[in-house]
């Protein structure tokens, strides 16, 4: 009887310690890979630092220029947000089409669109700071991921230090 609960004891302990090894194997970093270096599509920046925001002075916004660095057109299917506060928008010569936001958050619309060879647009991100209440104070990083028909993505980052 003894040596039976000493096994079933040494079972749960190595089923713990293996548990702890695989979680411990699998763990990322808080950033997200660069998952654009495969896209035909280019940033001439791919990161936007908002500096200290208020939640007093609202929303903030900033355009990304992407282009088509391909000789082929590249149809974009989506663009989703990595939070519910921050919305994109994409357009060229005064037309804009959005806002497209947060997979799971409500509908998502897909955008179609075709960016010609060579050609660019433009990627306005929105940030509410007050999206998240009293909580939603601190550093934020927020990423807006556009997608192609073949798969492909360019993933952009803005980042703030929001204030009361």
């Amino acid at each position: 009887m003894k040596t039976k609960t000493i096994i079933i004891g040494a079972v749960i302990i190595l089923g713990i310690i293996g548990l702890m090894w695989w979680g411990w194997g699998n763990q990322t970093a808080d950033t997200p890979k660069d998952y654009g270096a495969a896209s035909a599509l280019l940033a001439s920046e791919k990161l936007y630092d908002f500096g200290s925001i208020s939640m007093k002075d609202g929303l903030v916004n900033h355009i990304f220029k992407i282009t088509n660095s391909s000789d082929k057109d590249v149809l974009v299917k989506k663009i989703v947000t990595s939070c519910m506060c921050t919305e994109a928008y994409i357009g060229s010569e005064g037309k804009e089409e959005g806002p497209f936001g947060m997979e799971g958050m409500g509908y998502v619309p897909p955008i179609n669109e075709t960016i010609k060879a060579g050609e660019s647009r433009d990627v306005k991100v929105v940030y509410d700071p007050n999206a998240h209440g009293p909580a939603g104070v601190g550093s934020i990083n927020r990423y807006i991921t556009l997608t192609d028909s073949k798969g492909d993505t360019l993933q952009l980052e803005i980042k703030a230090l929001v204030t009361p």
